[in-house]
């Protein structure tokens, strides 16, 4: 150990004005979900802890810190749907940050449009470029190293149709650059957008 190294265990608390540990793991993806409860009201609500885990079949998660209102519509009802966030909605994905009641609408609050999906009875945002229509595969309670149950949900959905603006296909090829992907970083407030500048190529040794 040397001096320039800060230690620490997190059971301990970290000793620095703000917890690094989202800032480290990041910038992530954003899974900005939509989901319909057996009520049939619909809910849209972002997510910092999403990515995408296997290939085929195509499966994507997110952990919600918390039982939330999203957690418990895609347990009852087994659909959900991902929304790509760029930075021309970011503003509006925010606003789906807002801890509502569940019968507002987060569609509404954010001025965003539902739109209808294909195969799942989920509305997707249409003003966002990309869209998954997703089925769950797993919803598993996180826990700590000791077996203990931790106040968070890992929800995993096998993606069964993807919209795609054809704008963003370059030859047949998906552009990331041009969509304008936004990513979280850490801290309160810290955001990154994707963009051209950031693009560099490395192929597989052979």
């Amino acid at each position: 150990m040397t001096d320039n190294i800060h230690f620490y265990e997190p059971r301990a608390g970290h000793g620095l004005p703000h917890d690094p540990f989202n800032a480290i793991v990041g910038p992530r993806p954003i899974g900005w979900i939509s989901t319909r409860s057996r009520a049939g009201v619909p809910n849209l609500a972002p997510y910092s802890f999403f990515n995408a885990f296997n290939y085929t079949p195509p499966i994507v998660g997110f952990a919600s810190i918390g039982y939330k209102d999203t957690v418990r519509n895609v347990e009852e009802t087994g659909q959900f749907c991902w929304n790509l966030a760029t930075r021309t909605l970011a503003e509006r994905m925010n606003a789906t940050c807002a801890a509502v009641p569940p019968d507002v609408d987060e569609f509404g609050l954010a001025g965003l449009t539902p739109a209808p999906s294909r195969l799942v009875d989920v509305p997707r945002v249409r003003e966002a470029p990309v869209s998954f229509e997703c089925r769950l595969t797993q919803l598993v309670r996180l826990q700590d190293a000791e077996g203990r149950p931790a106040p968070s949900w890992l929800v995993l959905g096998e993606v069964v149709g993807v919209h795609v603006d054809r704008a963003l296909l370059t030859d047949g090829v998906y552009d990331t650059a041009r969509a304008g992907h936004i990513l979280r970083g850490g801290g309160p407030a810290d955001y990154f957008e994707v963009g051209p500048e950031q693009l560099f190529r490395m192929f597989r040794p052979t």
